[in-house]
């Protein structure tokens, strides 16, 4: 492979190939890695979506290396693509089984040799009647539509696409539309939604394997690789959108399976139901199976872990959403791990929940691929937005912070503590401790509660003397704190007042000031206060002198007072500062 571009020569990646014109729009899972010639060079196959843009149709390629080796057209777009051995011929080459609307195209030797349909839906007895109807000319093309909108109301059985079709239909139109397709029979179609791979027997490498197919009838179909017989037959509440699937058929296997519904559920050999079920706060965007856990790509920007029952393992919140995600597996190392596309053009390799490496990339990935290509066995293929081709090699000198992707307790409490030996008065107040426990306990007990009693006592008493900082009354609830400000001789005295009821105004309030003669003077020893409007917070000011040259201080008390009552709302004590000096006159 020839050495290029972009992202760098850092890290553990070398750069081997990147074409930005390659012209590929795919994804994750119409791309694959397998040595098709049985060479034992692997190529590249993908499943290519078209651009849009005429003579740019959905195609079959093929890559050796840096070129394209083979191309085929495709009749629909393609819902996913794998590489698998359908019989025990020699030499050991794999076929490619494309599925592409209701059907599976498999090419052996990157030639057409099979294809397989999926079986047809029930079709609504009601919906043929009305249609035979229409056939006959009983009934017109207005009263056919009104007919048709009662059976999609009231009937379990869906409408055909032709039905849905009519129903779409201008007044103008429907009368041609029903004279083209009147002498048609009704069909009721599903499409493919994801398909993979599950060995038959064996656990080889080259075993044979039958092909898991997800449709968009909820459905879970697994197909013998000879015959393309369904062996077995598996319900879903909701349609498939991504699977991962392991073990062997005829032995014991697992499908996890992501739908549309927002769930994962995980399917087993001697059930055609779901065995359990994992609920996931957003809707997965990538699912990928790392040894016996299932590690899902979220659309809330996050990464998570779960067991195969259900259980949750961790999350990791990533910086971006996800594009495309891929498991990179080298079994030669014992390495498993997951790799993220995201939106903002890097590549993420995760080891559980740790970050173990980034790539930066010059566009936003589409796709993700990771295994043997040619003669390579740590060989990342990127396809980008703009369909641009990239490959990285691994370094064979590559090796991962196993501290930072290592799971469990942090090093540092593997630490020993430096714990004194014990002591004859700690073992004598161990002993004492065991002896005693229960009268301790009782006593512990009696004095906490002659504590709680006595603040208790000591709020009721603030209460009802009004000293708390807070008004008890119901009407008036009020709330003051004081600030003093200055060295002396002269301070400044800041109250403030705040009304703290919910819609109601409190009028016809007073402050008044309580301190010793001899030692302090007051300009305004009595205040008005305003209206207090709820929330709003009041300052009440007045400038306090110290007549004393002694350098003491004294407590200045704060009554506030309601017109026509006795007892005060709110009462605060002031430690007022030493003075520094007193003023020259």
């Amino acid at each position: 492979m020839s050495r290029a571009e972009p992202g760098g020569a850092g890290g553990p990646w070398l750069d081997a190939h990147y074409d930005p014109v390659a012209g590929l729009h795919s994804f994750s899972s119409c791309v694959a890695l397998a040595d098709l010639s049985g060479d034992g060079e692997s190529r590249l196959v993908v499943g290519d979506l078209g651009s849009g843009a005429p003579g740019g149709g959905m195609k079959l390629k093929v890559y050796r290396g840096t070129a394209l080796l083979s191309e085929s057209a495709l009749l629909d777009l393609p819902s996913g693509l794998v590489a698998f051995f359908m019989d025990l011929h020699q030499p050991r080459s794999p076929a490619v089984a494309v599925a592409s609307g209701p059907c599976v195209y498999v090419y052996k030797n990157l030639r057409p040799y099979f294809k397989f349909t999926l079986p047809g839906l029930e079709v609504n007895a009601l919906e043929q009647d009305v249609w035979q109807q229409a056939r006959e000319g009983q009934i017109d093309p207005l009263t056919l539509r009104e007919m048709l909108e009662g059976i999609r109301k009231k009937a379990a059985v869906p409408l055909s696409v032709r039905s849905l079709r009519f129903l779409s239909l201008e007044t103008g139109d429907m009368d041609e539309f029903v004279q083209l397709h009147k002498q048609q029979p009704i069909k009721r179609q599903t499409v493919i939604t994801c398909i993979g791979t599950l060995k038959k027997s064996t656990a080889d490498e080259d075993g044979v394997s039958c092909l898991v197919i997800g449709t968009e009838s909820s459905e879970v179909f697994v197909l013998d690789p000879e015959a393309f017989i369904i062996l077995s037959k598996m319900s879903l509440p909701a349609p498939p959108t991504m699977m991962d699937v392991t073990g062997q058929f005829d032995v014991e296997f697992r499908i996890t399976v992501a739908c549309r519904n927002g769930n994962i559920y995980i399917l087993r050999r001697e059930s055609d139901k779901p065995k359990y079920s994992i609920e996931l706060p957003s809707h997965p965007v990538g699912l990928v199976r790392v040894g016996k856990n299932v590690v899902v790509g979220c659309s809330d920007e996050s990464l998570q872990a779960f067991t195969q029952k259900g259980k949750k393992l961790w999350k990791a919140v990533l910086p971006a959403p996800i594009t495309s995600m891929a498991a990179m597996d080298l079994p030669t190392r014992g390495f498993q791990a997951v790799l993220l596309g995201l939106a903002n053009c890097e590549i993420h390799l995760y080891r559980d929940k740790n970050l173990l490496s980034t790539i930066k990339t010059p566009d936003v990935v589409s796709s993700i691929c990771f295994g043997r290509y040619g003669r390579e066995d740590g060989t990342l293929i990127v396809t980008t937005k703009g369909g641009g081709l990239m490959v990285k090699i691994l370094k064979r000198t590559a090796a991962f912070d196993h501290q930072d992707g290592a799971t469990g307790p942090p090093p540092a409490q593997n630490v020993r503590l430096n714990v004194p030996k014990k002591t004859k008065l700690y073992v004598d107040q161990t002993l004492r401790e065991r002896e005693s426990g229960l009268s301790m306990h009782r006593a512990f007990q009696m004095d906490l509660s002659r504590l709680r009693l006595t603040a208790a006592k000591s709020y009721v008493e603030a209460l009802e003397s009004s000293l708390a900082p807070m008004s008890s009354s119901l009407t008036e609830p009020l709330k003051m704190n004081a600030v003093v400000q200055g060295l002396g001789p002269a301070f400044k005295l800041t109250l403030n007042v705040q009304n703290t009821a919910a819609c109601r105004p409190v009028a016809n309030l007073s402050v008044s000031f309580l301190y010793d003669e001899s030692l302090y003077r007051m300009r305004s020893p009595y205040l008005r206060i305003p209206l207090l409007v709820p929330g709003l917070i009041y300052p009440v000011e007045t400038f306090v002198e110290c007549t004393s040259d002694k350098g003491i201080s004294d407590i200045i008390k704060v009554f506030v007072l309601h017109e026509g009552r006795s007892s005060p709302l709110l009462t605060a004590h002031i430690n007022m500062p030493v003075s520094e000096g007193l003023t020259l006159n």
